[in-house]
């Protein structure tokens, strides 16, 4: 029953807030957990399940949201004036009204770590008590700033009030759930309640959670889910808070992957993104942060104190205090110690890439390798190269980068500079402190250095 639920469901995201409470300037949506922001990680839940569409309500912020996640642009909605999630959701009504969807799912874009599953339990709840209305709760310790869940004697939900217009002289015993900002709305329901909504609260805004009470006076079904003390729903309005809900999601991957069969040591000192994919086979040591849409294939090592993003790593060995951004390790290759591969960079199999080396847009073939202090920029380098110590490509010439072409079997002596743009021809010989501007034939050696002077009596520092 989930597809076709699903396919008949559109998901409405609330990131209009400016979410004072995190002393930023940043659009609270935008702050991260593990490198990726909340937003990111609620679209990416949503993503998963083949909804019908998906639509962002943003207010605060919304040019940095709409140029953070350009894909998405056209799915936002800006809500100009920021009168509470209930105006939100009026404001979204006419987009939701010409969709084919039968089920609107609204989730606060501040409660990224919910589970595709969990939306499923409150998707299939409604319709499997044939209700118009759902509501997602948990139980926590400490109620605090949450809407208090209302239900009556036979535990069925009533309404749901806000936390600064609780009174429990008014409600009753607080039943131990809190709202989780998860509701599952027919959209017949929402057009009948959605414009009922009023301000007469506290806060003088127009709140979501009147729709339970107003969904109950007119008689339509509702339907709760508990999930009880599920950390996943916690909600995000603070610098602490939003540590620790990082560190539950932190903790989370690193037991995932443990179980799967990765090796991973000092496990505490272990950062991996929610994107990231690590086969089983791969071992890591901490620290270490590995973040982004990064792969990472069995048989791959990866020493302490390396950082990892968006990259390949296959069946390779990166050893400690690295920088990888944007690349793809080969088998076999070996990376570091504290070497940096800037995006764009290829190791192809067995290359090395060794101590205080950069590459940037550039690719080392096969058994090639550039052991020390070298920077490899905007190049092609073939198969079975030796890049001496000391060896840069001088691509930039102010105003363009340039291309170094270095063929296969060609030795490079240390101290080196290739003016780009240059080609060195296979199987050549560049001799040590060498400055290249022009190409190099094949099976060639080339010297470009003035002539060693030595002037007898002349040592400027010998005492007279």
């Amino acid at each position: 029953m989930s597809n076709q639920l699903f396919s008949n469901t559109i998901a409405v995201v609330l990131a209009a807030g400016k979410g004072t409470r995190m002393k930023s300037d940043k659009p609270k949506v935008l702050h991260e957990l593990l490198n990726t922001p909340m937003l990111g990680l609620s679209l990416n839940t949503f993503q998963s399940m083949g909804l019908l569409d998906i639509k962002i309500i943003a207010g605060h912020g919304y040019d940095v949201l709409a140029e953070r996640y350009p894909e998405y642009e056209r799915q936002m909605i800006l809500q100009e004036k920021q009168l509470g999630t209930g105006h939100a959701l009026q404001v979204a009504w006419p987009y939701l009204k010409s969709s084919p969807a039968k089920w609107v799912i609204v989730a606060n874009g501040d409660t990224p770590l919910i589970t595709s599953d969990q939306i499923t339990q409150l998707l299939e709840g409604v319709n499997r008590h044939n209700a118009q209305v759902g509501l997602l709760s948990l139980t926590v310790k400490d109620p605090g700033g949450y809407g208090r869940v209302v239900k009556d004697e036979q535990g069925e939900l009533q309404a749901v009030v806000e936390a600064r217009d609780w009174d429990s002289n008014k409600y009753g015993a607080y039943s131990g759930e809190v709202n989780s900002g998860i509701y599952a709305f027919s959209k017949s329901a929402l057009e009948e309640l959605l414009f009922l909504l009023d301000n007469k609260n506290e806060q003088h805004e127009f709140y979501i959670t009147q729709l339970i009470s107003l969904a109950k006076s007119r008689d339509l079904k509702l339907f709760s889910s508990c999930a009880g003390a599920s950390p996943e729903l916690l909600g995000i309005n603070s610098p602490a808070e939003l540590v620790e809900q990082e560190e539950y999601l932190r903790l989370k991957i690193v037991k995932r992957l443990l179980n799967s069969g990765v090796i991973i040591r000092s496990s505490g000192q272990v950062r991996i993104g929610a994107e990231v994919s690590i086969e089983p086979g791969s071992e890591i040591t901490g620290p270490c942060e590995i973040y982004g849409s990064s792969i990472i294939s069995a048989g791959t090592r990866i020493d302490s104190h390396t950082y990892i993003q968006d990259s390949v790593l296959e069946s390779c060995h990166i050893l400690p205090f690295c920088h990888i951004q944007g690349s793809k390790v080969g088998f076999g290759a070996t990376v570091g110690p504290y070497a940096r591969l800037r995006p764009g960079t290829e190791l192809k199999k067995r290359a090395r890439a060794g101590n205080f080396v950069e590459l940037k847009n550039s690719i080392l073939g096969e058994s090639s390798k550039a052991n020390h202090l070298s920077y490899i920029g905007d190049a092609s380098v073939g198969c079975n190269v030796n890049i001496g110590a000391g060896t840069i490509t001088c691509n930039y010439d102010g105003i363009k980068k340039h291309k170094t072409q270095i063929s296969d079997d060609v030795f490079i002596g240390s101290n080196t500079a290739l003016v780009a743009p240059v080609n060195i021809g296979s199987n050549s010989m560049v001799g040590a402190g060498s400055t290249i501007t022009a190409d190099i034939p094949a099976q060639c050696l080339s010297v470009a250095r003035a002539r060693q002077k030595n002037l007898p009596g002349k040592n400027p520092l010998k005492k007279r």
